[in-house]
């Protein structure tokens, strides 16, 4: 008997009909599906054309051997339940998913991580050589086609594309495939379609514009949220709310791009649910006209009447010019009770920036009192006139937390108004609050659809299993930073953060005991490393603040909530969150703005001093805005030219500058990120002796190009990109300078002497190779040249060197010549005769330069050369005895 998973897809269904080739004869058992298409493909092609039977047609006792495809879990084939008990039951597994607790045993097992197990099944077909027709050739496509997301997804591999290339030349019909999964409208979907499109009408409630819409039938309407996506695809609509009268019940579906309306909450109102931008809801015992009303109700109570800034400011403003200092701006601020300040340019009314108590307080901690406020205070803000309506004021002080507005005249100061201001407003009149506006809901929505697509299902599993442990512990868990970001860039990052609001220590261990691998604690700073026994890396920390006592310290870390664990990362985009726990699994977290920034392609930092607090930030920052093409924001490369006068990279030590250094070297384009270290100072500021000339910015060019082509040659060994870079950067130092650089940056001695040695090395080969000539000398003496250096001094020779023979022929040793072995070995020679000892070696190194140089290229003619050089020897030394 074949059978799959219940619920079966196409990959599944294709797995059975390919696994019937290689258990000719064998019972196919179709499990069911949910998939309305799929049923359908089914029992109109599928079941005429391949030995389909129903369970209960068949004996269970009768079954001796069980091929189960697309799963291993005994809890996904319960249809087959009876038949596992079978005594003396074989089975035979095929599978592309991972290794589980609850994997049958089986007496056969073929598991890849491939893209599909269809692809797998006809890698098997292959080497039978088993042929297809066009019909079953189209059938195995679509199981692939399904199970990559027509090779979309970023578990897809070589092998599916492979299979799916031979399917082709069996005849695969790829118009068929992209019918079936393209969801075209049926006949009656069209009718209905026609019918929306017809009764659409556009309603400006409050300056938004809002379709309302409307269908009337005595039949349920499948996928009804279907063509409510074509209507507003079709028609470039915002908002859209579709009611649709089928039977005794109102269906409503609400769609919306406009953040200013949460058809969520509507629909919430109605007895639905949904999120901020998509909704549903089913409304019995109403009237369509009645639901309509109602509608209408809620849309409107989602708009504020209007409100006059002019009448909620205050007036006059308390303001500091931009002259003063730090300490002038909080001695201020606690006369007044303040927490933020407008700075206005001296003898102006014209507000430049906004200074707040909490920068203020701890530039001063730090020693920066006496500092031009101008330097430390946000740029970046906010202003409304004074005629400048309610709406505008919650969008940036509830929508943007932007705590304090000021309020101007054209380019005039006039008055502020503060977050306490609105709340006192709201207070008495809290209707007025758009749902959008709310940072409880604005903060978070979910993007699970998008990181069920684009995590490989391995990871996918792992965060749904530590979201499932901290519901069973009782606690919030967390995937946050440079993951969460990737996710929405449609990047792939396997460095997955964990963060536990409770004892993150505790939850590893869990977390090993669940999964498997080893861990290990960090009791200071209440985190863990997790190695799980697939490989995979997972660093736990508990939510916490962390606090700087000194410039470029390590942090002291607090307890603290999620906000505040984001709080203290090093920019914007870095400040996510999304949440695993079942309940609300993959809902996006985002306290500062960070999906704003993503879109924005900006690099920010979080706070006025997070350069100060770790200068290595800067370094970050430079990285990341190379690597995703951002652009660092004006106010943040404001703060990193203030830290590099403050002389912070002094204070740095040698080893976080290393480390941040090779991170950078392993970018795809470390020469951009020097490039732009160079441009800011940075280099000097480290070194001096590493401050980049045109010479040394031409070597790191080819460096970067020579790397790039040895990467795809996949050649062993692997390059350390730092020791390669630092080649470059350190040529033309003295030697007697050199070693001052590698203890600035706190090389270990070993690290240092290998170093050293290999730029000794390097200046040998150089001298060497300037008396080496193409076609005159031989090419066994470029191997002895290069044979004793690391493959990162061949690189920088190969970068270093002008002479294209020489560039040419150094990439033949690396793609040849290095790997070349010869076909004797000292067994051959003591066959010979001869005595073990140094003679071996003199021998072997003899044949390898023949070989080389084809002289003895093949065995026959490398035993013959080792005898005659054997005898040779013989002969010399007895005529040496014999004088």
């Amino acid at each position: 008997m074949i059978t799959a998973h219940a619920n079966a897809d196409f990959d599944a269904l294709a797995g059975m009909v390919a696994a019937s080739k290689l258990y000719p004869g064998a019972v196919l058992i179709f499990p069911g599906s949910q998939e309305k298409n799929l049923r359908n493909f089914f029992i109109e092609s599928t079941m005429y054309l391949f030995n389909f039977k129903s369970l209960k047609d068949i004996d269970p006792k009768s079954v001796e051997l069980l091929v189960v495809v697309d799963t291993r879990q005994r809890p996904r084939i319960p249809h087959v339940g009876p038949i596992l008990d079978n005594p003396g039951l074989r089975i035979h597994l095929y599978d592309h998913h991972p290794d589980t607790e609850d994997d049958l045993t089986a007496e056969k097992s073929v598991v890849k991580d491939w893209g599909s197990t269809t692809a797998i099944l006809v890698d098997i077909m292959r080497g039978k050589e088993i042929t297809l027709n066009a019909e079953e050739a189209t059938l195995l496509g679509l199981g692939i086609y399904e199970d990559t997301g027509s090779f979309g997804f970023n578990t897809t591999t070589p092998h599916d594309f492979e299979a799916a290339g031979w399917l082709k030349a069996q005849g695969m019909d790829i118009e068929v495939i992209s019918d079936i999964l393209s969801n075209e409208l049926s006949a009656q979907q069209v009718t209905h379609l026609g019918e929306l499109l017809q009764n659409a009408h556009n309603y400006d409630i409050h300056g938004i514009d809002i379709i309302i819409t409307e269908l009337s039938t005595d039949s349920f309407v499948p996928d009804f949220a279907l063509l409510v996506h074509k209507l507003m695809d079709m028609e470039h609509i915002k908002v859209a709310f579709a009611l649709g009268r089928m039977g005794d019940r109102i269906h409503l579906v609400a769609r919306s791009k406009n953040p200013d309306v949460n058809v969520g909450q509507i629909c919430s109102s109605l007895g639905g649910g949904g999120h901020s931008v998509a909704a549903s809801a089913t409304i019995k015992d109403k009237t369509l006209a009645e639901v309509r009303d109602d509608l209408f109700a809620l849309l409107y109570s989602q708009i504020n009447p209007e409100i006059i800034v002019e009448s909620l400011m205050s007036r006059p403003p308390v303001v500091i010019e931009d002259d003063k200092s730090i300490n002038d701006a909080l001695e201020l601020m606690s006369r007044y009770g303040l927490k933020d300040v407008p700075v206005v340019a001296a003898g102006t009314a014209h507000c430049v920036g906004i200074m707040g108590q909490k920068t203020a307080d701890k530039a001063v901690s730090h020693g920066l009192g006496e500092w031009d406020l101008m330097e430390y205070m946000s740029r970046k803000f906010d202003t409304v006139e004074v005629k400048t309506d309610l709406y505008r004021v919650m969008e940036v002080i509830l929508g943007n937390r932007q705590r304090m507005l000021p309020v101007v005249d054209g380019e005039t100061l006039v008055g502020v108004i503060t977050r306490t201001d609105l709340m006192h407003l709201l207070i008495e009149e809290p209707a007025r609050i758009p749902d959008s506006l709310m940072p409880e809901r604005n903060r978070e929505r979910n993007i699970s659809s998008m990181v069920s697509n684009r995590l490989p299902k391995e990871m996918l599993e792992l965060l749904r299993g530590a979201g499932e442990l901290g519901d069973e512990l009782g606690c919030e868990v967390y995937a946050v930073g440079g993951f969460v970001r990737d996710i929405i860039l449609g990047s792939l990052n396997f460095d997955l953060d964990l963060v536990v609001e409770g004892d993150g220590i505790n939850f590893a261990k869990d977390l090993v005991d669940k999964f498997g691998g080893r861990v290990k604690t960090h009791s200071k700073f209440k985190t863990a490393v997790i190695i799980l026994d697939s490989g995979q890396r997972v660093d736990v920390a508990t939510a916490r603040l962390e606090y700087y006592e000194y410039p470029a310290a390590l942090p002291t870390v607090e307890l603290s909530s999620i906000k505040m664990d984001l709080y203290r990362r090093d920019f914007t985009v870095n400040a996510l969150a999304l949440r695993i726990n079942p309940g609300r699994f993959g809902q996006l977290v985002d306290f500062f703005g960070a999906e704003r920034d993503i879109r924005n392609r900006a690099i920010r930092v979080l706070h006025s001093l997070s350069f100060v607090e770790d200068p290595t930030r800067i370094l970050r920052a430079i990285r990341f805005e190379r690597r995703f093409d951002f652009q660092i924001g004006g106010q943040t490369m404001r703060l990193i030219k203030n830290a590099i006068n403050l002389e912070l990279f002094s204070k740095l030590s040698g080893t976080r500058i290393m480390h941040e250094l090779q991170l950078i070297t392993n970018e795809e384009d470390p020469l951009a990120c020097f490039n732009r270290m160079e441009e800011l100072g940075i280099m000097e500021a480290i070194h001096p002796q590493l401050k980049l000339g045109n010479d040394r910015i031409q070597v790191l060019s080819e460096l970067e190009k020579v790397n790039n082509w040895y990467k795809l040659l996949y050649l062993k060994p692997e390059v350390v990109p730092w020791k390669l870079y630092f080649l470059g950067l350190a040529m033309g130092i003295k030697r007697d300078q050199i070693t001052g650089v590698t203890r600035r940056l706190q090389l270990t001695k070993k690290e240092e002497r290998e170093f050293l040695q290999l730029r000794d090395m390097i200046g040998d080969a150089l001298m060497k190779l300037m008396g080496w000539r193409e076609g005159k000398s031989r090419l066994s003496t470029l191997y002895n040249i290069l044979h004793p250096i690391p493959v990162e001094g061949i690189l920088f020779l190969m970068a270093r060197s002008r002479k294209e023979h020489i560039r040419r022929n150094i990439s033949q040793y690396l793609s040849r010549l290095r790997y070349m072995k010869i076909d004797v070995s000292g067994n051959d020679l003591r066959k010979m005769g001869i005595e073990p000892g140094p003679v071996y070696t003199t021998l072997l190194n003899k044949l390898m330069v023949a070989k080389i140089d084809g002289r003895a290229e093949t065995r026959e003619q490398q035993l013959l050369l080792a005898e005659q050089w054997y005898y040779q020897m013989v002969k010399n030394e007895a005529l040496k005895s014999g004088e």
